[in-house]
């Protein structure tokens, strides 16, 4: 059994012990047994995500009384972030309704007001009377977890569109973000042809080096395992999946549905679903703990 510590606990224990939390969206209670189970399997603390439109359809309140009561009944480090908010409102809604941390999405806006707004939402989180983590975002990646013909629209991956280390460092130092989540290389979604391009190792080392607190690394579904590897050991703290769980449930589901035609249950026919999301969550983690 591990002990109970906080998220910044265990996000200071994986930057020292090189190794990355991994963080999994979901979208139902399906997908957070999936997650749980595989984390709990390996002795690893875990981070819940769920993305605006993820907790519209689970609801804000209740995705907080899922993970709480989990981490209650089986005193384990499960956690829950507000994935890609992408208003000051958002943030404050999460924040109220008791998250452990909040990432502000201010990548598409000007450089000030992204700042400003993260520094609004940096505010509010320590006024709340909880230590609430909260990330801030710079460098434009797309926005959607989903299965791509090419890489997203508006995201550039040459040299020059990646996050500036100096420009990062300034972000922080004006923000007070706890951790944040730079381009280097990444997107969201995946490529359909099978791996996406190469992560920019160099980058996310300088950058690492420059601002001085725990980087994150989003949009990791498609990322082959060297690359993952080699991130983790250049300072990215924390890993975001969440296109692959996504297939994984949809294959799970379909081989549940055929296999059972007849079959009118819901938790029947949806255990294929939550064992697909469980081996995809496990092998993930295994990768990101050096296990």
């Amino acid at each position: 059994m591990i002990g109970m510590k906080t998220l910044r606990e265990c996000v200071k224990e994986a930057q020292e012990r090189k190794v990355a939390i991994g963080h999994f969206n979901i979208s139902n209670t399906e997908g957070l047994w999936g997650v749980f189970r595989a984390a709990q399997s390996l002795s690893v603390p875990v981070i819940i995500g769920v993305s605006e439109g993820e907790r519209d359809f689970i609801g804000v309140k209740q995705v907080v009384a899922l993970v709480k009561s989990l981490r209650e009944e089986f005193q384990y480090p499960i956690f829950l972030n507000a994935d890609h908010c992408y208003s000051f409102e958002k943030v404050k809604e999460a924040i109220d309704a008791g998250f452990d941390s909040v990432i502000y999405d201010g990548a598409k806006l000007p450089f000030e007001e992204n700042v400003k707004i993260a520094k609004q939402c940096v505010e509010y989180a320590r006024a709340s009377g909880r230590d609430v983590l909260v990330e801030g975002e710079l460098g434009y990646i797309g926005t959607s977890s989903k299965i791509l013909d090419s890489v997203p629209e508006g995201v550039d991956l040459s040299e020059k569109s990646l996050t500036d280390p100096n420009k990062a460092r300034e972000f922080v130092e004006a923000t007070g973000v706890d951790m944040l989540a730079p381009a280097v290389g990444n997107f969201h979604g995946m490529l359909r042809g099978g791996v996406d391009p190469k992560l920019n190792v160099e980058r996310i080392n300088k950058i690492s080096e420059t601002v001085g607190i725990p980087i994150v690394l989003h949009g990791a579904s498609g990322n082959s395992e060297d690359d993952v590897r080699q991130a983790i050991t250049n300072g990215m703290v924390i890993i975001h999946i969440n296109t692959e769980i996504r297939v994984a449930f949809r294959q799970g589901l379909m081989k549940g549905l055929s296999e059972n035609p007849d079959e009118v249950a819901p938790y029947k026919y949806l255990r294929p679903a939550v064992q697909a999301v469980e081996d995809v969550v496990a092998k993930k983690l295994k990768l990101f703990n050096n296990l």
